[in-house]
């Protein structure tokens, strides 16, 4: 099996999980940025330096998309370095991989896993929105459609790829595998102790997070771990958090080690203003791994995120996704609340584990090789 994917494997959650799940069953061979990811039979290291969105922009514009999608430097390395008719099955994750992945020319088929809803995924910048989008649909129609299999996040993806392309994905979630820990007792006195990790970028709007704390010096402090995909945005975040007593920036936490950092906190906080149609309807794996930390959360009114919240009785909703009515949010919440959403995040950190979803990805693999 190839398994390709053009990020950091070694820190990419999803995909250090489908190599968990496909290494003892395959000879499998990686294929990504960075290092091999541990456990794999062979790794073909993309250079940092061929990014993969960068394509064409005449190309692009013009809507030659075969040209296009091949003068991104990152599909035309691996086109000259991975061998071609070699891998039995080839698991190509996210939009841009999979037309490579089609290339490979697998002897018995693809499978796609297309994460979230890439058509709309930056649909508040209108460069991207008349330029880029086109090209997104005709990936689809033109790569994901003769996959044999595929897969997304969320319900809500899976919907929009049925109504618009007639894709039938599988929905597996973000989920986080199970860690064998317990509830920290609540801090009998404030502050209690809030924590987020994410990547740092403008669209997920960090400062309303920071606003919204920042408001409740006495009640609360905020650690943030963020991963530095915008260095100028973490600047200003640095900045913005440096005059702030309750507030700290850290780097991100090394994957590995993310469950063990989120566990010394009280309460996770998320907010994701719905900018676009992926924000919207998002299942993060924040959620999931809050509750692997046996910790409560204070979020957004992300639907996903509600049901599952309000099913399990894990934390609060905010009323909105601004500063004040996260805030309200916060000093809404006691510390008996916070001591019962970590003893329920307890009592179902095994349900909603990663290791009761991960299996659907190993079926859509038998149903590939089943079918020769």
């Amino acid at each position: 099996m190839l398994l390709v994917s053009y990020s950091p494997l070694v820190s990419d959650a999803r995909i250090l999980k489908q190599i968990t799940l496909f290494k003892d069953d395959f000879e499998l061979t990686t294929c990504g940025y960075g290092p091999a990811p541990e456990g794999v039979a062979h790794h073909f290291q993309i250079p940092d330096d061929c990014v993969y969105w960068k394509r064409n922009r005449l190309w692009t514009i013009l809507r030659l998309y075969t040209k296009a999608y091949w003068s991104s430097s990152a599909s035309a390395w691996c086109r000259e370095n991975v061998p071609r008719d070699h891998y039995d099955v080839t698991f190509a994750d996210d939009i841009d991989s999979i037309g490579f992945g089609l290339w490979t020319r697998p002897k018995l088929g693809l499978h796609a896993d297309l994460h979230e809803y890439s058509p709309r995924e930056k649909e508040d910048v209108w460069r991207w929105r008349v330029f880029v989008k086109p090209y997104m649909q005709w990936q689809v129609r033109h790569f994901v459609a003769r996959a044999q299999t595929c897969s997304t996040t969320a319900s809500f993806f899976a919907t929009e790829y049925q109504r618009n392309f007639g894709i039938n994905p599988t929905v597996v979630v973000n989920a986080t595998p199970f860690h064998e820990l317990q509830p920290t007792p609540t801090p009998e006195s404030d502050p209690i102790r809030l924590v987020h990790a994410g990547t740092c970028r403008p669209d997920r709007y960090t400062e309303i997070m920071i606003d919204a704390v920042a408001g409740l010096p006495d009640r609360y402090t905020l650690d943030l771990f963020l991963v530095k995909n915008d260095a100028a945005y973490f600047e200003k975040l640095r900045e913005k958090c440096r005059g702030l007593p309750n507030v700290t920036l850290h780097e991100g936490a090394p994957y590995r080690e993310l469950i063990d950092t989120l566990h010394r906190y009280d309460l996770g906080i998320h907010n994701l203003p719905p900018v676009n149609f992926n924000n919207q309807y998002a299942l993060p794996n924040k959620f999931f791994d809050f509750v692997q930390a046996r910790i409560g959360m204070v979020i957004g009114p992300t639907p996903e995120m509600v049901s599952r919240l309000e099913k399990y009785h894990l934390g609060r909703v905010a009323a909105d996704f601004t500063a004040e009515a996260l805030q309200e949010a916060l000093a809404a919440t006691t510390r008996e609340e916070v001591a019962a959403w970590k003893k329920n995040a307890h009592a179902v950190a095994r349900e909603l584990s990663s290791e009761n979803v991960v299996g659907l990805w190993k079926d859509a693999v038998a149903e590939i090789v089943g079918a020769h």
